[in-house]
């Protein structure tokens, strides 16, 4: 009886372990879960918790946040923290030197002592100690012609500055000028200048000296 050679049945056993490899090849393949369209439900689901949580906490924050008051935040910038540092407020006086120094000082000088034989002193001036009255219509409306001060004779014009200082500005520089260089008059409130301003409404010729020492006299 013949016998196949050995090297063919090794051929067959080959075959077959192939065969049985592919087999269980496909079978697990097929096992294998085929790839869905679009994207998974739970981070779906999570993006969609945390979008909720957000909007429903903005709207319950809007409804029981404290509201601005301005007596609230005012009571609590009285209160003092440590170490804060204090704002000191500026005075009438100072903000009046400032009036002073850009409107004022290049006729009267810095120290109040104006040029001789044009412009006048309102250093111990009796004009601008005097009736305040007499000196915000000056201001507002400037002067023109010969006047007397501190027994000098001066004849030049004092410019309008009704149109350009506010009243606040106008009192804060006559409050500077009436308590600065040794003068010692009262000081000029804003309330003051705007009822003059009030009073010579309409009118826009300057003063003369003989006009003002009716005033206030």
């Amino acid at each position: 009886m013949s016998q196949k050679p050995d090297n063919h049945f090794k051929v067959e056993q080959a075959a077959a372990s192939d065969d049985s490899i592919q087999q269980v090849h496909a079978q697990l393949l097929g096992q294998k879960p085929e790839k869905k369209d679009g994207y998974p439900m739970l981070p779906l689901v999570f993006l969609g918790v945390m979008c909720s949580a957000v909007f429903f906490g903005s709207i319950y924050m809007a409804h029981n946040s404290v509201r601005f008051d301005p007596l609230v935040v005012n009571e609590h910038a009285k209160r003092e923290k440590p170490g804060a540092v204090k704002v000191a407020a500026v005075s009438p006086h100072d903000l009046g030197k400032r009036v002073f120094k850009n409107t004022c000082m290049a006729c009267h000088q810095e120290n109040g002592l104006g040029v001789p034989g044009a412009f006048p002193p309102l250093a111990g001036s009796e004009w601008a100690q005097g009736p305040e009255d007499r000196v915000i219509r000056i201001v507002l409306l400037g002067l023109n012609g010969p006047i007397t001060v501190k027994g000098q004779e001066y004849n030049s014009a004092m410019a309008s500055l009704g149109g350009v200082l506010k009243d606040d500005q106008i009192a804060n520089a006559l409050t500077y000028v009436r308590s600065e260089w040794g003068n010692t008059a009262s000081a000029v409130t804003p309330e003051a200048v705007a009822k003059v301003r009030a009073e010579l409404a309409g009118r826009t010729a300057p003063w003369t000296a003989a006009e003002l020492l009716k005033i206030g006299n």
